[in-house]
């Protein structure tokens, strides 16, 4: 069986030296290869933004495992990209609790402010709006994270000062 005839592609991708570096280091700590399949992931999502078919069969092929294994790991997790996203990802959280504090009209005013629906990236790759059930923060609901920042007890007028800010930071 040939890894590269599991799923096919029309990418061809090499891993980087630097990325190779990084999953080298990740394996010296992990005991069983499949166990770094997850930050495997994420540093080729932190190189290239998003995990391509492509960059999946080369990081299978590196790490001699399953296409199809890795994949179903890719997919699973939703914070590891399988299409482009957006220069900021939002993911307002869609829980009970901040729905009960004012989440949903949050993410309505996302949709409308940005053209969007979930899931979507607006047209000039800025946004992509990606809700999640929980982010563990219900004592300050309605939250929400924009890369790797939290914001927390959000209020809809307060989100266009929010997206500005957030777009300056990515552009400096």
């Amino acid at each position: 069986m040939t890894l590269a005839n599991e799923i096919p592609t029309n990418e061809t991708v090499e891993l980087s030296d630097v990325e190779k570096a990084q999953i080298d280091s990740l394996l010296l700590k992990t005991p069983y290869t499949s166990g770094a399949s997850i930050d495997a992931l994420k540093i080729i999502q932190n190189h290239r933004g998003w995990v391509s078919d492509g960059s999946l069969l080369a990081l299978a092929l590196y790490l001699n495992l399953p296409l199809a294994d890795l994949d179903s790991v890719a997919t699973f997790y939703n914070l590891i990209f399988r299409q482009p996203v957006g220069k900021v990802v939002l993911h307002p959280c869609d829980g009970i609790s901040c729905d009960l504090m004012g989440g949903q009209k949050i993410r309505q005013c996302l949709n409308k402010q940005l053209k969007i629906t979930n899931g979507q990236t607006t047209d000039d790759n800025q946004f992509t709006l990606i809700p999640l059930p929980c982010l563990g923060a219900c004592d300050k609901a309605p939250v929400m994270i924009a890369n790797e920042t939290l914001f927390e007890l959000i209020q809809a007028e307060n989100l266009p000062l929010i997206l500005n800010n957030l777009i300056k930071e990515k552009s400096t």
